[in-house]
């Protein structure tokens, strides 16, 4: 039986997720209704991808029985409010990266999720691409020796995106792109804790963060470093450093569609998308969704790949970054 989905938000990101479900097998991947904050939205939405229900609310589609899991593609200050709606309603939620805004945010949104016994993950695409389960196999083993170094990048001028500069709107380098290099860390780190971390970083007038750059140090000096920057462009690969060997992940690490494995390059193509899309290799969303429905088909509340730990140590690592760069959001007054 198929993994009925419900889309919360008919956004960008929102788009390219339901474009990347179409590249799944029909059998196992339906969706069943689409919910905007308009319903002429969610129409437009549910018309360029044939989705037999739209709703001009998100009440409406908390409600609907015929839904197995709910995708939420709505800007990070929402998270918290949207995914409580879902969860409370006893639906499984996969949402959008960050999770949440802080800490405080992402543990009320776990101990709803268990209190109502349903599924939830945080939706860090990057760690479901073939090119990071090649990574884990690599590193589990020991091709490389013991990691000594990670070093990855993501910088890409967004001064002209409201969310990414506008306070209200959740904005900062880190929250939206710098996340994708600390998840990378903590994933070669495999979701050890560092004994220390080192940010500095500029920030916009806005009082968000405009570019950071990270050192973690890990038990058995072990290093990473990582630059994040909304301001401008850097070749925003990564690079896995070992006693025996090297990992390269060419751009964009976020994506990864090849690695080098001390010189020797592997691809990993990305199926075709039927519709034009509007991030680099979005139908690599297809693979966070399938291991979604198999958590779900396996009777499971958490992704191991991708588990409430790694979210709650993204997030705790997040705020103590933000607190060294001097970035508070209101919802960290709350």
């Amino acid at each position: 039986m198929a993994t009925r989905w419900g889309i919360c938000s008919a956004g960008k990101i929102s788009h390219d997720f339901t474009v990347a479900l179409k590249t799944l097998p029909a059998e196992d991947h339906q969706v069943v209704a689409v919910a905007a904050r308009k319903l002429e939205d969610a129409q437009k939405f549910a018309n360029k991808h044939s989705i037999p229900r739209a709703y001009g609310g998100y009440q409406e589609l908390a409600a609907d029985p015929d839904i197995d899991v709910v995708y939420i593609g709505v800007i990070h200050p929402y998270h918290l409010k949207t995914c409580l709606l879902f969860t409370n309603a006893k639906k499984h939620v996969l949402c959008e990266k960050p999770l949440a805004m802080n800490t405080k945010e992402v543990k009320e949104m776990l101990d709803s999720a268990k209190r109502n016994d349903v599924f939830l993950m945080e939706a860090v695409w990057t760690r479901f691409f073939p090119a990071s389960v090649e990574i884990r196999r690599l590193l589990a083993r020991g091709e490389l020796g013991e990691v000594k170094m990670v070093r990855s990048e993501f910088c890409v001028p967004l001064m002209d995106v409201p969310r990414a500069v506008e306070k209200e709107l959740g904005g900062g380098a880190l929250l939206d792109i710098g996340i994708y290099c600390l998840q990378f860390t903590c994933m070669v780190f495999n979701g050890e804790k560092p004994e220390s971390i080192q940010a500095t970083g500029v920030c916009f007038e806005t009082g968000v963060d405009e570019a950071v750059v990270v050192t973690l140090k890990f038990s058995r000096n072990r290093m990473a470093v990582f630059t994040c920057s909304a301001g401008v462009e850097l070749p925003n690969d990564a690079v896995i450093a070992g006693t025996k060997g090297i990992i390269k992940v060419p751009p964009h690490m976020w994506c990864p569609t090849s690695l080098v494995v001390n010189g020797k390059e592997t691809q990993f193509p990305v199926p075709e998308p039927s519709l034009p899309l509007n991030f680099v290799n979005s139908t690599g969303m297809r693979y966070e969704a399938e291991e979604v429905r198999q958590c779900l088909l396996k009777g499971l509340k958490e992704s191991a790949v991708m588990s409430h730990a790694d979210s709650l140590l993204l997030a705790e690592l997040e705020d103590e970054i933000r607190r060294q760069v001097g970035v508070v959001y209101s919802q960290d007054c709350q």
